[in-house]
């Protein structure tokens, strides 16, 4: 195969997976931003700084990637085997902190889910309805079909019930009822009949399975996913690095000879080496240099 034509097939490729490179990165950055920043999640409730930490070092490794990616791109395109280095450098930075997120998420597993489970008996503790992370509530019991994080009962903890001393009146959020009518300004029902009315809504069919296990069974997949595409994230970066390797070695095959040294080639010029062959005709030859460097006999 012809070097050009190698060279040409090895930025094709080099080109296609640092495309696939950039997308898995921003998906990545994507995931870190939503850990940080997104109200509608319970991982950004939660008050955990190990996934502080982790949401952080995801939003970086995203904006490195973009970094790395443009290296590459240019390196690549203009041939420039510095740039190539460089990228290559780069890459084994970013495997090594990938490899930092991925374990920090895996050893505080269990600190992130007891924090989670103390974000929700905050919640609960405060709830009234009427803020963000109510809402939230309301909406993980809703969708899954529970209440509370253990179960009902979790709910006479509420600062509400308690100091209007309601804990004995079968109150619960209207969320935790299969079907209910809430009242126009209060998140409460109850299936009780001596409750209904205009303060408090009508609830029919509470759930008596906690949250716990569907917050724990969601915060793991978002966790394998997470390192999943991680681990994908690596293995492109891996054969990004071959092909690297592989193309630096190329353009290194196809560098110009070094120039002669000044005066060099004019001494090589003007220099005759007369040579006498006993079993030829040729009886001199003259060593010279043509037009092109190369050595010519005369």
């Amino acid at each position: 195969m012809k070097l050009d034509v190698k060279i040409q097939m090895l930025n094709f490729f080099f080109e296609v997976f640092n495309f696939i490179f950039l997308v898995l990165g921003f998906s990545v950055c994507g995931i870190g931003l939503w850990i940080l920043f997104d109200g509608g999640s319970l991982l950004n409730v939660n008050t955990s700084d190990e996934l502080r930490v982790v949401g952080a070092g995801l939003m970086l490794i995203g904006l490195v990637v973009l970094a790395v990616s443009i290296v590459g791109i240019v390196g690549a395109m203009k041939e420039i085997r510095v740039l190539l280095l460089v990228y290559m450098g780069l890459l084994i930075a970013l495997v090594l902190g990938q490899l930092f997120v991925t374990l920090l998420l895996l050893i505080n597993r269990n600190t992130i889910e007891q924090s989670l489970d103390q974000t929700v008996n905050q919640i609960i503790l405060w709830y009234d309805g009427h803020n963000r992370t109510d809402t939230l509530m309301d909406r993980i019991q809703r969708y899954e079909s529970c209440c509370g994080r253990m179960g009902p009962s979790d709910w006479l903890q509420n600062s509400f019930l308690q100091s209007h001393n309601l804990t004995n009146q079968d109150l619960l959020p209207c969320s935790c009822f299969n079907s209910s009518r809430p009242a126009i300004n209060s998140p409460w029902c109850s299936e009780s009949q001596n409750l209904t009315g205009p303060v408090y809504g009508v609830g029919g069919g509470s759930y008596e399975q906690g949250c716990k296990q569907k917050l724990i069974d969601w915060l793991q997949e978002n966790m394998l996913t997470l390192i999943a595409m991680d681990t994908a994230l690596m293995l492109i970066q891996v054969v990004q690095f071959v092909f690297s390797v592989y193309l630096y070695r190329a353009l290194g095959s196809r560098t110009p000879p070094k120039d002669p040294e000044p005066g060099e080639d004019k001494y090589l010029q003007d220099q005759n080496y007369a040579d006498v062959d006993p079993d030829s005709d040729l009886h001199y030859s003259s060593l010279r240099l043509d037009s092109s460097g190369r050595r010519t006999i005369s």
